[in-house]
Parts: structure tokens; C-alpha cells; sequence
């Protein structure tokens, strides 16, 4: 339903029932992996608005985020890795295995998340 709602263009609303409930962060990883582009940005969206007031539960989210990398559709894997790389340096080391995907789009956004992420830390 989050998902479907996202699709229709009610961010700001899916933002306010998180603001009520932290717990529906829980549903980033179900929205970056799914097929439509408008939910994937919709969860990058969420993490950009709550990432600073909740940063404990959201890196607690990069295991199941990271089953996003194993999505036969290159442009979730890809969204994925820009996901992490917003979330920072603990999805590193799944930011370096998306660096050895198939698909050359998904490498070149986790060679470019790794770079930024490891220029930060310097």
C-alpha cells in the first residue's frame, strides 16, 4: 500500500505517517527495491528527510537494503547503491561488492559512492 501510495505521488504523506511512526522506516528497503522509479525516489527522499534524526535505525536497514543488489533490474541495483552512499560509511562494504556487478551502470555508482565515502572519511 506504501508503495502503491508513493507511486501516486503522496510523498509528503507517506513523510508525515513516519513522523508518527519511526517504525515504517522499516519499509525502505521494500521501496528501493521495487521496480518503479517514482517509489525507488520516494525511498531515497525518505531517507534524505530522516537520515540526520535516525541515523541508528536507518544503517540498522543496510543488510536488508543491500538485498536490493540482487534485483534482476540494473537501475534498482544502481538505486540501491546511491541509497547506501547517502547512508555513509557502514554500507561500504556493501557499496564494495556492487562494485563488482555485471552491469557496468551499477559498478561506476558503486566505484563513485566508494570514492565519495572514502574522500569523506579522509
Amino acid at each position: 500500500m506504501v508503495a502503491d501510495h508513493m507511486d501516486a505521488g503522496f510523498l509528503e504523506n507517506i513523510i508525515d505517517m513516519i513522523k508518527k511512526d519511526r517504525g515504517l522506516l522499516s519499509l525502505i528497503p521494500v521501496l528501493i527495491g521495487d521496480d518503479r522509479q517514482r517509489v525507488r525516489i520516494g525511498a531515497v527522499a525518505l531517507v534524505e528527510t530522516f537520515l540526520a534524526g535516525n541515523r541508528a535505525e536507518i544503517e540498522a536497514l543496510i543488510p536488508s537494503i543491500s538485498a536490493a543488489l540482487e534485483n534482476q533490474n540494473p537501475s534498482v541495483r544502481a538505486d540501491a547503491v546511491y541509497l547506501m552512499s547517502l547512508i555513509g560509511s557502514k554500507a561500504l562494504p556493501c557499496l564494495r561488492l556492487a562494485a563488482l556487478d555485471e552491469h557496468p551502470a551499477v559498478r561506476e555508482a558503486a566505484a563513485e559512492s566508494i570514492g565519495e565515502l572514502e574522500g569523506r572519511a579522509n
